[in-house]
């Protein structure tokens, strides 16, 4: 779990709403820009994460991937982001050696890159309208876009799994046009995280794994994929990936980074 903190001097107005939808709260933290487009792509980017919940849920029995996983559709037959997002997910399988895996159980499950991908394109249409400062924090993972004020980077803390209303660290995204924190780990939802060699619940030393990198999309395949390899394996290959750093917590309260994350806390 991540919150964003935003230095409140000299910062615009902000535009704040949080949504309940896909199982969690999409919170919003928008500044910048003009307020009616800001506030019409608001509403739009709202109804969008409504519409991509009723198309990807595995919890209804309607959805297009439900339908889907059954055989009642093809890819050709659902909306054109399910095809988008399946490809994603098969480059993540490859990129992980297959750590990220878009089944679960043996079913088809795009669960682990739809939130994500949902939160950067939330992100994204507010840009489109002309914010100039973006913050989109869905369930934990957020995807940040400009600066919230002059000289005012984005700042996230990162929650600490063993020190429940605690920080293990806040991450500054000063200097960086757009960053992203996502985390994946057992503190908020239990062991939920699939080893995709054994089919069953991942076996690890790791409490959580946060990853730091461009775009969230991404950053919550690797945090889940690198939570299942464990700390040794999860770690080395993160800090093979370009532009990722990343902050692992074990069960015995080892906390283990990537060489660069320093110069990304403060």
């Amino acid at each position: 779990m991540a919150d964003t903190v935003a230095e409140p001097a000299q910062a615009p107005a902000a535009v704040r709403h949080a949504e309940e939808v896909m199982g969690t709260v999409f919170s919003f933290d928008v500044r910048g820009g003009e307020p009616v487009a800001v506030q019409t792509a608001l509403r739009e980017a709202v109804a969008e994460l409504h519409r991509v919940n009723e198309v990807f849920s595995t919890y209804r029995d309607d959805s297009q991937v439900s339908r889907l996983a059954r055989g009642e559709l093809t890819v050709a037959e659902c909306d054109p982001e399910v095809a988008e997002v399946l490809e994603l997910g098969a480059e993540a399988e490859r990129s992980s050696d297959g750590w990220f895996s878009l089944r679960y159980g043996g079913r088809l499950d795009p669960t682990g890159i739809v939130k994500g991908w949902a939160v950067e394109r939330a992100a994204r249409r507010m840009a489109l309208a002309g914010a100039t400062g973006i913050s989109v924090n869905g369930g934990g993972d957020v995807q940040l876009l400009g600066v919230p004020g002059p000289e005012r980077p984005w700042r996230v803390g990162v929650s600490d799994p063993l020190r429940p209303g605690g920080l293990a660290a806040v991450v500054s995204a000063a200097g960086a046009a757009e960053l992203a924190v996502a985390t994946s780990g057992t503190a908020e939802r239990g062991a939920h995280i699939i080893d995709p060699r054994t089919g069953h619940s991942a076996v690890t030393d790791l409490l959580a794994v946060t990853v730091v990198a461009p775009t969230v999309t991404w950053a919550d395949c690797w945090a889940t994929a690198a939570f299942a390899m464990g700390s040794r394996e999860g770690l080395a290959w993160l800090e093979s990936l370009p532009d990722v750093e990343a902050l692992l917590i074990t069960a015995g309260d080892e906390v283990r980074c990537t060489g660069g994350l320093a110069a990304r806390l403060g």
